[in-house]
């Protein structure tokens, strides 16, 4: 007999402790006979005022990711979803390639759904009805160090960078404080002359702005926590749609 709540999936989600954003919109986001169950690493909400401090941030989430998904796997998901964004980016599709293959062998072949790849595929999905997307806009809340990672990752899968604004958030939980006007005002600075604007950093409270920026812009405009947990249903065949979430719920 299966779970009661989560007979079509139970998704185990792995995300930073100071992160506020993935499991409401995660939750938002989830249909019927589908649970989303929060695995937290643990980390300390450190200042980030430059790429030596950004990179002490990336590294207390390196050192406590895998004990997070050793906690994540005894209720028996079906699937885990890495909720943190930065790390799915760095070193190219190389790194990201490298990371897929360490969380599997760590979950025992329990499929992996990662952010990086994930907006790849959301493109994807929109080239299906849009014909090729080449030129993106990106936003962030990172450091340089972050942005120039993110950047090298759709570089490497033959995409041009136009545009990339980091917010450099003071620290990983005040990534959650940065309210939606700004990131209007963001997304329509990095809008010009490109093919899709995409958002990185999960901790950004970025889906119902994408929603709202890609009617008006009249463009694909991918949030990273709606790219990932639509591209975790649909890699596990479930293909309920939603509206409220832009394009990508509602017709992919």
């Amino acid at each position: 007999m299966g779970d009661s709540l989560g007979y079509r999936m139970k998704y185990a989600v792995v995300a930073p402790s100071t992160n506020t954003s993935v499991q409401p919109e995660y939750d938002a986001m989830r249909p019927r006979g589908v649970t989303n169950h929060f695995s937290r690493i643990a980390i300390p909400d450190t200042r980030v005022t430059d790429d030596d401090s950004f990179m002490v941030m990336l590294e207390n989430i390196r050192a406590a990711t895998f004990d997070a998904v050793d906690v994540s796997m005894s209720m028996d998901p079906g699937c885990v979803i890495m909720g943190m964004s930065a790390e799915t980016f760095w070193d190219g599709v190389e790194g990201a390639e490298k990371l897929h293959r360490k969380m599997l062998e760590r979950t025992g072949g329990v499929p992996v759904i990662m952010g990086s790849t994930a907006v790849d595929a959301a493109i994807k999905a929109y080239e299906s009805e849009r014909g090729s997307i080449r030129k993106l806009g990106i936003l962030t809340p990172y450091a340089p160090v972050g942005d120039a990672n993110v950047k090298r990752f759709f570089e490497d899968q033959g995409y041009e960078v136009l545009h990339i604004i980091g917010l450099k958030s003071p620290s990983p939980m005040q990534i959650a404080h940065e309210d939606k006007q700004k990131l209007k005002r963001t997304a329509i600075a990095v809008s010009e002359g490109v093919d899709a604007i995409i958002q990185a950093g999960t901790n950004l409270a970025f889906a119902e702005v994408a929603a709202i920026a890609e009617f008006w812009l009249e463009m694909p405009v991918i949030a990273i926590n709606t790219a990932t947990y639509w591209h975790a249903l649909r890699s596990m065949g479930i293909a309920d749609q939603q509206d409220g979430f832009g394009a990508l719920l509602s017709r992919f």
